[in-house]
């Protein structure tokens, strides 16, 4: 295991590891990796900490994690074994129960012929998963034993997501993935959820409709949905209401994660094809009634040389350079006739003259249906705001739609009431999820949309046939009323001017020579009071430290909990991010996300600035994301004011800090306090309260001065506002 695995086992951040090593001569030697990246033996960890009292037992879920990332032949061949294993325990748990008893080699020798039936069941003749032979099986007998015991805890499916999911983690590069807010608006508006599903139709069954004899995806067997470049297979999790999944993906581990996610979380009979979906389909006969895909983008190598015949290309021989029409054609050519499909593409594909006569023919053909530009961070890359283009195949007969929705969401009001701003943790995901889908809805139902300024509109097919063909929702859509018009920039003028006043009031007085506070704070030697660490106030009993996780993006459920970002605390806003209930219901106990409570502490620990929040009733009951450390404190012996203003000292901030290449990291164990009565806690404590209240009739200013400014530029500009 690694360092960062040792901290997450103690529940502790990785600077405490570090220390460890430099401090303890008997800390375990590393048996592997690298000098910068060693790693340890689990058997020789668990037994250090438990000496020293930092652990009391490793949980069952740790346990089998490690097992699977120190795996000989690498973490992506054990979590197949360990998949194959948990398929078994939901689908066949008698036979599971006859095989736990048996020793660890006759365990190995029996367990193939056992995996081999379930896994043709669920997947299919020609699956991707390997089935492991009993040599190799020898090796994973803990493994084995740990991955079932854990789906007697968590459950099958909730065993392994978290294994995947840590696997992921721990591979953040090597994989794109889709979010599962854009997943979820996909399966959405592809009419694949629960929520929006539609009969599919009872023509078109037959043996052109399935990818194998005997598959049973007829058209009237329930809904069909593919996903030609499946990933780990979450946008197919999302189409919750697909009767038959089919996915393909290019890498055959991937493929075979998929495989056993697909199959573990749903009884809906599952095709998993490993392969480059282009030039090799695995399901060339195959007529969906929904395709949602996340490709690649700006692939060169996608097959442009060799495909130049194809008759996927219905629309036109994409170029080289544009292999994202090439997906948005493979999957019109698996669609049933009326078939919808949803697939995230890059914004430069909207406007790139060399896909400017596809882009035309999907158009005259009424086969692209609506364009959807996302907010910057929906989905990688997270630098730029990616679209969604819903496409429907057209059928004989059906007339050719005249009008395109375009949908502009990368601006849409936030939850603090601001323009959308990028990034992962400040996305309104229910908000921009409830836009798109209404506006889909209501064109899909009547062929037209009431035009809303800068967020939708219908805009007519002709008007979009010159030269560039440009899609670009932003460039069709007219402009919102500048700053909402010349009534609201008087009103916001107006709350200007009251918060002016206010700031004013608040203003602290002057300070002069030192008074009864200096006083206060010596001691009655002299000398000042004597001072203590977070971290030991912690081991005292005085306070609780909890660190925050990773929230995943916003749901659109209803009921969804916010989530506290780093973000929130910096600029002292309101909880921006979300956390779907599902996912908190699937996380094990120990991913449980914080709470917060009224009087907690909360401290930002990257950047190195001097910020420390108090959590107040408003706030109370988010969650806490990652990079945020929660102070609480107990209030017979800590006045939370008291702690957060005398965190934000900035030598105190500076004396906590380590510096690393890209970031500097805060310790807040080593923050320091005084100790002072109670009573003395509650006078300083008070002057704090009314700085942060100062504080943020500050920034309250600063947001309706811009506001103000920036209304009146585009005003003037439009011609809204009269110069005078």
């Amino acid at each position: 295991m690694t360092a960062a695995g040792i901290a997450r086992l103690a529940g502790v951040g990785r600077a405490a590891v570090s220390n460890w090593r430099r401090r303890h001569a008997d800390f375990p030697r590393p048996v592997g990796g690298t000098e910068t990246s060693p790693t340890f033996a689990l058997d020789d960890v668990e037994h250090w900490l438990r000496s020293q009292g930092k652990l009391a037992e490793v949980p069952l879920r740790e346990r089998v994690w490690q097992l699977l990332a120190g795996h000989p032949a690498g973490a992506a061949v054990a979590l197949r074994h360990a998949g194959a294993v948990l398929l078994l325990v939901r689908h066949r748990p008698t036979a599971w129960d006859e095989l736990r008893t048996a020793a660890d080699a006759q365990l190995a020798e029996w367990l193939p012929t056992a995996l081999a039936p379930v896994l043709t069941a669920r997947l299919g003749e020609r699956h991707p998963v390997p089935v492991p032979d009993a040599g190799t099986l020898r090796t994973d007998a803990a493994l084995v034993r740990g991955a079932a015991e854990l789906a007697t805890e968590l459950g099958p499916r909730q065993a392994y997501e978290f294994l995947l999911g840590r696997y992921l983690d721990a591979n953040p590069r090597q994989y794109t993935l889709t979010p599962p807010g854009p997943a979820e608006l996909m399966a959405d508006l592809a009419g694949v959820t629960t929520a929006t599903a539609r009969p599919a139709p009872a023509q078109g069954a037959g043996p052109d409709g399935c990818a194998e004899p005997g598959a049973g995806c007829g058209a009237d067997d329930g809904l069909t949905v593919l996903d030609p470049a499946s990933g780990t297979g979450g946008l197919l999790c999302a189409a919750t209401a697909a009767r038959h999944r089919h996915a393909q993906e290019a890498d055959p581990d991937l493929a075979a994660l998929a495989a056993l996610r697909l199959a573990l979380d749903s009884e809906a009979p599952v095709r998993v094809g490993a392969g480059d979906t282009l030039r090799a389909d695995a399901f060339p006969r195959l007529a969906a009634d929904a395709v949602v895909c996340h490709p690649p983008f700006n692939e060169r190598n996608w097959g442009h040389d060799e495909l130049a015949y194809d008759p996927r290309w219905e629309y036109g021989f994409p170029a080289r350079t544009e292999s994202e029409l090439a997906w948005v054609q493979h999957a019109l050519a698996r669609l049933r006739d009326g078939g919808t499909a949803v697939l995230l593409m890059p914004p430069a594909a909207a406007s790139r003259r060399s896909g400017r006569r596809i882009r035309a023919d999907l158009l005259r053909r009424g086969a692209l249906r609506a364009v959807v530009a996302l907010p910057a961070g929906a989905a990688p890359p997270y630098g730029i705001p990616l679209h969604l283009w819903v496409l429907r195949r057209p059928g004989a007969g059906q007339p050719t739609a005249p009008h395109l929705l375009l949908v502009d969401a990368a601006e849409l009001p936030g939850p603090g009431g601001a323009g959308g701003a990028p990034g992962r943790d400040k996305l309104d995901w229910r908000t921009v999820h409830h836009t798109v889908r209404t506006a889909w809805q209501d064109f899909d139902r009547d062929g037209t949309v009431t035009e809303e300024p800068g967020v939708r509109r219908a805009v007519p097919v002709i008007e979009l046939l010159d030269d560039d063909v440009d899609l670009a929702p932003a460039r069709h859509l007219p402009p919102p009323a500048a700053g909402g018009g010349a009534a609201e920039l008087a009103a916001v003028r107006e709350r200007l001017a009251d918060t002016l006043v206010r700031t004013t009031e608040l203003t602290p007085g002057t300070p002069g020579l030192p008074g009864p506070d200096a006083a206060a704070a010596q001691s009655p030697t002299g000398g000042r009071w004597p001072m203590t660490t977070v971290g030991e106030l912690a081991r005292a009993g005085a306070l609780r430290l909890r660190n925050g996780g990773a929230a995943p993006p916003a749901g659109p459920g209803s009921g969804a909990l916010r989530v506290l970002t780093e973000h929130d605390v910096l600029a002292g806003t309101a909880p921006s991010g979300t956390l779907p209930p599902a996912a908190r219901g699937e996380r094990p106990a120990a991913e449980e996300p914080v709470l917060t409570e009224a009087g907690d502490v909360v401290v930002p620990v990257l950047g190195g600035g001097a910020v420390a929040r108090v959590v107040d009733e408003a706030t109370a009951g988010a969650v806490l994301a990652r990079n945020l450390c929660l102070l609480r404190p107990d209030p017979a012996a800590l006045d939370p004011w008291f702690v957060a203003g005398y965190l934000r000292g900035s030598a105190n901030q500076r004396q906590a800090s380590s510096y690393a290449s890209t970031a500097t990291r805060l310790d807040v164990r080593r923050l320091q306090l005084p100790r002072l009565p109670l009573a003395e806690q509650r006078r300083y404590g008070d002057r704090y309260r009314a700085l942060a209240a100062f504080e943020e009739a500050l920034r309250l200013a600063g947001r309706l001065g811009e506001q103000l400014v920036q209304g009146l530029y585009d005003g003037l500009a439009d011609g809204s506002v009269p110069p005078q």
